[in-house]
């Protein structure tokens, strides 16, 4: 039984990471860890595909002096389809953390059931630019708002000199 395992050790990695990410969609309550576990769940089912496509002793699907029976070769066509859902996962990941960033600055907060409950109650979304800490823009805090982790953490800026070229220094 354990020889079974060994052999086909990436479907126990398979299962790990499908677990993890179903963990992290569905008992996380931030929504950022909530797209990370839905991009491990679909790195799960990329690693499933591309396996299941392996061929032992085949070859690239490029008709040489071996012949052309089609046992020699492997089969493009997952390894095409898991490219595909690739591009297409990261165009889904760019939106829901370009929605995620829309979400924070409309409810002041990435945890669903704060967002949730400010939605419930009826609460108008953020004025832009204002302190979303600042839920009823009267210098105090919304009983909704979950309390900011970095207050009093230093902030920490990025200055960047333009006038410098890109290249290194002569």
């Amino acid at each position: 039984m354990i020889e079974l395992f060994l052999a086909r050790y990436i479907y126990l990695l398979v299962l790990v990471l499908l677990a993890i990410g179903l963990y992290g969609v569905l008992a996380k309550s931030n929504l950022v860890k909530k797209v990370i576990g839905l991009t491990i769940f679909s790195t799960a089912i990329y690693l499933f595909f591309i396996e299941g496509s392996l061929q032992l002793d085949g070859t690239a699907p490029v008709i040489d002096d071996r012949g052309s029976d089609p046992a020699l070769y492997v089969d493009p066509l997952p390894h095409l389809l898991i490219l595909t859902a690739i591009v297409v996962g990261v165009g889904v990941v760019g939106v829901a953390l370009s929605l995620l960033v829309r979400i924070y600055r409309s409810h002041g907060s990435l945890d669903e059931t704060v967002v949730a409950a400010r939605l419930a109650r009826g609460a108008t979304p953020l004025v832009a630019g204002s302190d979303p800490r600042d839920a009823d823009g009267q210098g105090r805090r919304d009983e909704t708002t979950a309390p900011d982790p970095t207050d009093g953490a230093p902030a920490i800026e990025l200055e960047l000199d333009r006038d410098e070229p890109d290249g290194p220094s002569r």
